[in-house]
């Protein structure tokens, strides 16, 4: 399938990584916490922290005030229900699921902030393997089975997005 608004988010997402890096200079600098944990830790063994914009159709104000390029830019999503940063820590592992049955929604990477080299970081779906690259997004049906592993030294960072299925 294609997916028009993918060029733009990849076009544009040096913007999008500076206002993350905005995000993450107040947390470091004003000892804010922005970042949550994912909220379903039964999935994950380590740290995998969200910065959401939009949380199932609920629109975060005072995130999307902090990233109003990221917003204007995901807005544009048709069928937007979910959108953050996703932060995964080094040595995190997903484990393998799938989506919600009740919600059934593509799902989008925009990578950011990605551990070197590439191959420590990745995420499978079914049979393929993905690799995050900063400016690069892709998108996958979230009912199929997932799961990512970041066995690098640094955080990874993504814009993570979900959207109806056409």
């Amino acid at each position: 399938m294609d997916f028009p608004f993918l060029e733009v988010l990849e076009g544009n997402w040096k913007d999008i990584l500076q206002e993350l890096d905005d995000v993450l200079f107040d947390e470091v600098e004003k000892g804010t916490e922005h970042f949550t944990k994912w909220r379903e830790p039964e999935l994950y063994l380590g740290n995998w922290d969200v910065f959401a914009l939009y949380d199932w159709d609920k629109k975060v104000e005072e995130h999307c005030e902090m990233c109003p390029r990221t917003t204007k830019l995901i807005e544009q999503i048709p069928g937007l229900k979910t959108a953050g940063f996703s932060a995964l820590a080094p040595h995190t592992h997903i484990k393998p699921h799938q989506g919600y049955q009740e919600n059934p929604v593509f799902r989008g990477h925009l990578g950011l902030i990605v551990p070197k080299p590439k191959s420590t970081c990745w995420l499978r779906v079914d049979e393929t393997t993905y690799h995050w690259e900063p400016g690069k997004a892709f998108v996958f049906d979230d009912h199929q089975w997932h799961e990512a592993h970041n066995e690098g030294e640094s955080w990874r960072f993504i814009l993570l997005f979900d959207f109806l299925r056409p």
